[in-house]
């Protein structure tokens, strides 16, 4: 980031002084270059997605992405620990975009009753206080927390209506398991052309890092496309590439473009797809599509198409079981339909809460 300064509160304990915990309970940042604390909270936030949709997919690397001291740039974290020592909730948040602070809230599953109750409050308290602290340091009047549930967390969800959040938006997290012949649905992943329009990947210097104008052009277009969108924040082209690069899936061999070729002049970037690997311990690895979007005025030449056939074709040579996404429910660019009908069909439900914490409280 070209601000590497962090805009949070780093002791806790300034932040909390409202919550009652029980006796002997309490808050403090948690240590990533402990084995142990890291491990502990791998379990909870893998117990916290059993509970939530049936089944765990997150790993250390996860929650190195959110305690390590590169992802401290724009997170900051804290833990509750009982009297024992042991971590019994966590929180994280990130200073996602300008007037936008995402915000994980986990408690561990082992607890009931009260003692949940009381760790869930400090939580939020905690991130009210960030919010507050992050929205001033970037001259905001107010700053929106914005965190997640799955569908069928009832607790979660009464946590968060107690808290005062807002459910605002459903999405649809879905597969499209290989298919015989998915290799060939496009020439060639790295390049190929329909109809004047070109496809492929970001260009590399010397086969290593990418070409930054291509990476420009894939934010440009991705701003673009998503101004008009639900929650979309501008960000900067430093924080964008920060925060991908943090992804533990993140692979610059995964980074397309679509360009419009059939005129005169230089080719025109239309459309862009960031795809992410989704290592899996138990068998093949997946694709998953971070962002996909198209400018407004190339839509209908089936660049979207494209882009999801160019992945697909390229998780097959690659020998993955599946490639992933998530659609909003409430989309109007019928992006829905397009994914069913290339055979994504959902896996699960997330929900999106929101929070608006006045600065100047």
């Amino acid at each position: 980031m070209s601000d590497p300064e962090s805009r949070f509160e780093n002791d806790p304990s300034e932040l909390v002084e409202r919550a009652v915990l029980p006796a002997g309970w309490h808050v403090e940042a948690p240590d990533a270059t402990d084995r142990f604390q890291v491990a502990r909270l791998t379990r909870l936030l893998r117990a916290h997605e059993r509970h939530g949709r049936g089944w765990a997919g997150a790993g250390v690397d996860d929650v190195l992405v959110e305690v390590s001291e590169h992802g401290l740039q724009t997170r900051e974290n804290v833990v509750v620990r009982d009297p024992s020592g042991t971590i019994q909730a966590w929180g994280s948040v990130h200073d996602r975009a300008g007037g936008r602070m995402l915000f994980v809230h986990i408690v561990s599953r082992e607890l009931e009753g009260d003692v949940a109750d009381a760790c869930s409050d400090a939580l939020f308290e905690w991130a009210r206080g960030q919010a507050r602290s992050v929205g001033a340091a970037r001259g905001l009047e107010t700053q929106q927390i914005d965190t997640g549930a799955f569908e069928d967390d009832d607790r979660q969800a009464r946590w968060l209506r107690g808290a005062g959040f807002r459910h605002v938006r459903t999405w649809w997290q879905m597969a499209r398991p290989g298919e015989d012949g998915d290799a060939d649905l496009v020439p060639d992943p790295a390049e190929w052309e329909r109809k004047g329009v070109r496809f492929r990947l970001v260009d590399r210097e010397g086969g290593t890092l990418p070409d930054e104008a291509d990476l420009r052009a894939v934010h440009d277009v991705l701003e673009q496309a998503f101004a008009d969108h639900f929650n979309s924040f501008e960000e900067t082209f430093a924080e964008f590439l920060h925060r991908l690069r943090e992804d533990p899936g993140h692979r610059w061999n995964h980074w397309w473009l679509a360009e419009v070729v059939d005129g005169e002049g230089d080719p025109e970037p239309v459309g862009a797809l960031v795809g992410t690997v989704s290592e899996s311990a138990n068998g093949p690895d997946s694709s998953y599509v971070s962002y996909i979007g198209v400018l407004e005025a190339a839509r209908g030449r089936g660049v979207a198409t494209g882009l999801l056939r160019t992945i697909i074709a390229d998780a097959a040579r690659r020998g993955r079981a599946s490639v992933g996404l998530e659609v909003d429910a409430d989309s109007s660019t019928g992006a829905q339909r397009l994914y069913s009908n290339l055979g994504w069909r959902t896996k699960y439900v997330t929900q999106s809460w929101h929070f608006d914490v006045p600065v100047a409280d």
